[in-house]
């Protein structure tokens, strides 16, 4: 009797501690799903990270295509739909939490890269940017004003067009009585010095990268040589990422095997403009211009 109790108490303890030693693996095994998934505020603070450089304009200026040749590189991740948190007050109350959730998820040493065009005109942008991070890099893609408001037209015809709303032409919009109309919204996007004057009140002028729009088309490696440099980014973009699109009649990109081209949006012929409208928008222009090219102490060949 006695050796039977004694082997019974044996057992009890031989399980005893085999039921220790799963209680310690199945803690071992939570433990690791837990800290390999990305759930709860502190998860994702660490993960979704603020932007460390930002493409703040200008509109129909070549943004969309500066923004994926960027993600090329594996350093960078972009945020894929443009935030407009900082021009629109209705997102920028939502507060910087929600700003930082809509970021991709990057592991450490990445750079997160942020655009929307319409920053470059809003009036509160500069300052909203600058009280999130006084050093955030910011890209400001640019091309011929003139045409840049000719596509800014464009765009607005094809989306009214879409939506079955009435539209006027672009020179009824543009001309009142022979002139220019000044008042005309996509004109006013053109004035590029007027709206960097604002940024360079908050910014030196070094924190500002300008990126030729025009030669990103005709041949982006050079332009995003120049961008990975003021990035800090080792150089990872190489000339046999682009591959020139006869059909398309523009550059497409070539990663990992795998190629990528722009939304057919993109090179969508331009609204009709008479050659007279638009000289005169060239004239009209000029001045402006050349205010612009000594702010950024570069010239463009602009019509």
């Amino acid at each position: 009797m006695l050796w039977t109790l004694l082997l019974a108490l044996v057992l009890l303890l031989l399980l005893q501690a085999q039921l220790l030693v799963c209680l310690h693996e199945l803690q071992d095994t939570l433990d690791l799903v837990t800290s390999a998934t990305p759930s709860g505020p502190s998860n994702a603070s660490t993960l979704q990270r603020l932007p460390g450089a930002i493409i703040i304009g200008v509109r129909k200026g070549g943004t969309r295509a500066l923004l994926e040749m960027l993600n090329l590189h594996p350093d960078v991740e972009v945020a894929k739909t443009e935030i407009h948190y900082f021009n629109l007050d209705e997102n920028f109350r939502k507060g910087l939490d929600w700003y930082r959730s809509q970021m991709p998820i990057t592991l450490p040493g990445q750079l997160t890269v942020e655009k929307t065009p319409g920053y470059f005109t809003a009036p509160p942008a500069p300052r909203r940017i600058w009280a999130m991070n006084p050093a955030v890099k910011l890209l400001l893609i640019i091309r011929d004003p003139a045409e840049r408001l000719v596509s800014d037209y464009t765009q607005v015809l094809h989306n009214r067009i879409q939506q079955n709303k009435p539209y006027q032409s672009l020179e009824e919009l543009l001309l009142s009585q022979g002139h220019i109309n000044p008042k005309y919204k996509a004109l006013q996007r053109s004035f590029y010095y007027q709206h960097l004057a604002r940024w360079l009140e908050l910014f030196p002028r070094e924190q500002i990268h300008i990126v030729d729009g025009e030669a990103l088309i005709r041949n982006p490696f050079p332009e995003l040589q120049k961008a990975e440099t003021f990035l800090e980014l080792p150089p990872q973009i190489k000339p046999d990422n682009f591959y020139f699109n006869v059909t398309k009649g523009f550059y497409c990109m070539l990663s990992a095997g795998h190629d990528k081209c722009l939304d057919e949006s993109k090179g969508r012929p331009h609204a009709p403009l008479s050659n007279e409208a638009f000289q005169k928008l060239c004239r009209y222009l000029r001045v402006p211009n050349q205010i612009f090219f000594r702010m950024v102490g570069q010239r463009f060949d602009w019509c």
